[in-house]
């Protein structure tokens, strides 16, 4: 009793293999493979590096954000007083501070005097937003403490300002160097409020990693800006900060029971919301487009395989007279056009990684070669072009890779095995 070849098996290989590597001579189609190997491959390095840099954005955006910003800011509507004076300072913040670190999830709560001045210094001038904050509070925001980058000793924040670096930079400032602060909300006088000026030692300059960030923000010590801003024995606002960022939602109203029946709330996706969904669709939209280009990267495949279906017509009608049946030919051609899309995957991939890994002198050789300018962080937010391997990005960019190249495949291939043998040989 004869028995059937199991399916794939080593003869089909050697057949498809055999056809891959005919030159044109013989009826080949190396040109077409090549075209399609080349196609798969720069298909699926393109979709990895846009995965990859998508995420690395993405995570260093909100990074930025979460280390040194507030999770949470809790502050007080506004009150009108018997003067008709507004006013939504938090008097007892001492007090709403310990309820509010009492919720579960909230790791720590700082008293905050927040205020926009005028800071000048060597005839030059710039507007920051002060942000008066305890010393042990300053020690736990991490873009500040551990940044990329710092001059000076925050030890000695008791005794100065730390700054941002962009501040720096814009006033020719460094640690030692004097500043002043110029603020309209003064000293009340007879002829009206005459602006309050008054000069600090600069003592800490910070590069948080975010442009907007750096470009602005000065801290001062809590009581330092309590007296500045006529704050006295009260606080603008509340930071939380809580141990799972992306569940804020959730800790809400636990803290708004907390807080007091005036108390509202913002949080960080109140702030940063509407970006992160622009790139979220942003996202979506990419990996469509990219998708559509692997597509068209296979559809090479169908191509070329139905050239080599046609140039082996002859080779088809002989295998099948000597006892090879439709599916083992159909097996045949689909490990051609699959062993095309398996290999341009594969190098894709390669070079997907490759680029993610060293983006870094990638992006500053390309910087280097179009004179400097390419990616220009006031509009960008962060300082360079980051970029985070994933693997369900791979993974995604593979199996995507892999269906279509299988897909398109079978098409040609099953038009190869319903190929009649008799019309093959008619005319040879």
């Amino acid at each position: 009793m004869r028995r059937t070849p199991p399916p794939f098996a080593a003869y089909e290989f050697m057949i498809a293999w055999r056809y891959l590597r005919a030159k044109r001579a013989e009826g080949g189609v190396s040109v077409m493979t090549w075209i399609s190997l080349v196609g798969i491959t720069l298909a699926v390095f393109a979709l990895i590096a846009t995965l990859a840099v998508r995420s690395g954005f993405r995570d260093e955006f909100v990074d930025t954000i979460l280390g040194s910003n507030a999770h949470i800011t809790v502050y007080n509507a506004i009150e009108v007083d018997a003067n008709g004076r507004t006013s939504r300072t938090i008097g007892d913040y001492a007090d709403m501070a310990a309820r509010v670190a009492d919720v579960p999830g909230v790791t720590r709560v700082a008293p905050l005097v927040k205020g926009q001045v005028m800071v000048t210094a060597n005839a030059k001038n710039a507007g920051v937003e002060v942000y008066g904050i305890a010393y042990d509070d300053l020690l736990t925001i991490p873009r500040i403490v551990e940044p990329e980058a710092k001059e000076g000793r925050i030890e000695d924040f008791a005794s100065g300002v730390a700054i941002g670096s962009g501040v720096a930079r814009e006033l020719g400032v460094q640690v030692g160097s004097k500043i002043k602060l110029i603020s309209p909300e003064g000293v009340k006088t007879p002829f009206g409020t005459s602006p309050r000026v008054k000069a600090y030692d600069v003592v800490y300059i910070f590069t948080a990693g975010r442009y907007d960030i750096d470009r602005t923000r000065v801290y001062m010590p809590f009581e330092e800006a309590q007296a500045y801003f006529n704050r006295t024995g009260v606080a603008d606002e509340l930071e939380v900060m809580v141990t799972d960022p992306d569940s804020v939602d959730g800790l809400i109203i636990p803290i708004l029971q907390a807080a007091g029946e005036r108390a509202l709330v913002w949080t960080w996706r109140d702030a940063s919301g509407s970006f992160l969904r622009a790139l979220e669709v942003e996202d979506n939209v990419m990996f469509v487009i990219l998708s559509i280009l692997v597509l068209i990267a296979a559809m090479n495949i169908t191509s070329g395989l139905i050239m080599l279906v046609k140039n082996k017509g002859r080779d088809i009608g002989i295998l099948r007279t000597m006892g090879l049946t439709e599916g083992a030919v159909l097996r045949v051609f689909f490990i051609c056009g699959a062993f095309t899309g398996v290999i341009g995957t594969a190098m894709g991939v390669l070079l997907g990684c490759l680029f993610a890994l060293y983006i870094d002198p990638i992006f500053a050789t390309v910087n280097y070669m179009m004179g400097g300018g390419v990616w220009d962080p006031s509009i960008r937010g962060i300082y360079a072009l980051p970029a985070k391997l994933e693997f369900d990005d791979v993974l995604s960019a593979v199996l995507l890779s892999l269906s279509l190249s299988f897909i398109v495949t079978i098409f040609p291939a099953r038009r190869a095995a319903r190929m009649n043998p008799v019309e093959a040989l008619r005319y040879e």
